[in-house]
């Protein structure tokens, strides 16, 4: 089952100014019953989107994951770019910035006040917002050159994160780049390997699936790409997995 949203939002928001056409759109069951108080809640969203909470969140690693994900697309970027999902902090301000002139930045997102927020940070560049559900994008196949999805994979349940993996890889062009960041099974003495899956089990109910199974056993048969390269961060708490269509 799926539910209206309350908030009301432009579908696309270009160049810093709202489109004129609004619609409603649906927020899934498990964003609702589970992460309410970070991503809907007018207060939470206040809480979070400090840079320095994002970086305690992710044990001082935020600026590190954040120019892995970047320095992965290179300082000056071309064609056409999807960030699933919007992230708390300057990831989506930096990325904007790093697009030359005639390149184009999508950011999908099925919360209208994350997109809200976001619209809010960007200052430069042409970025254009949706609201999106990542597991059944609206866009055609092959529209984008490079897809970034960052730290979402382990909010989301199983049977969506195949489908938003899917949706990626259908998006991006032959030849284009898939680049996922998230978490990792820590290295077996790693000082926080038994605390983080108390931090999952009270607040990230399906981040332990990263520990447990790869990014690329989530890709389906018909969409396997040509190559699949991981770097881990952090003693293995993080991952950086980057594939070629």
């Amino acid at each position: 089952m799926q539910k209206k949203s309350a908030f009301g939002l432009a579908e696309t928001m270009i160049g810093g100014n709202l489109d004129s056409v609004a619609r409603p759109d649906v927020i899934p069951d498990y964003l609702e019953q589970r992460y309410w108080w970070a991503y809907l809640h007018p207060r939470g969203l206040r809480f979070f989107e400090q840079q320095w909470v994002i970086n305690a969140i992710l044990w001082g690693n935020y600026a590190h994951l954040r120019d892995a994900a970047l320095n992965e697309l290179g300082p000056s970027i071309d064609g056409r770019t999807l960030q699933v999902a919007c992230v708390y902090g300057n990831l989506t301000p930096e990325l904007a910035a790093r697009h030359q002139s005639g390149a184009q930045l999508d950011v999908v997102d099925v919360a209208p006040i994350q997109l809200e927020n976001l619209h809010g940070k960007l200052t430069a560049g042409r970025t254009v917002l949706h609201c999106q559900d990542a597991a059944n994008l609206r866009f055609d196949d092959a529209s984008f050159d490079q897809v970034l999805i960052f730290f979402l994979l382990h909010e989301l349940p199983m049977s969506v994160r195949k489908r938003a993996i899917s949706e990626a890889l259908r998006v991006l062009r032959p030849g284009g780049k898939l680049i996922f960041v998230d978490y990792h099974r820590p290295v077996p003495h790693h000082p926080l390997r038994y605390l983080m899956p108390l931090v999952f089990k009270t607040l990230e109910p399906f981040a332990l699936d990263l520990w447990r199974e790869e990014i690329a056993d989530w890709v389906s048969t018909g969409t396997q790409p040509k190559s699949i390269k991981k770097q881990v961060y952090f003693g293995g708490l993080y991952q950086k997995v980057v594939m070629l269509k």
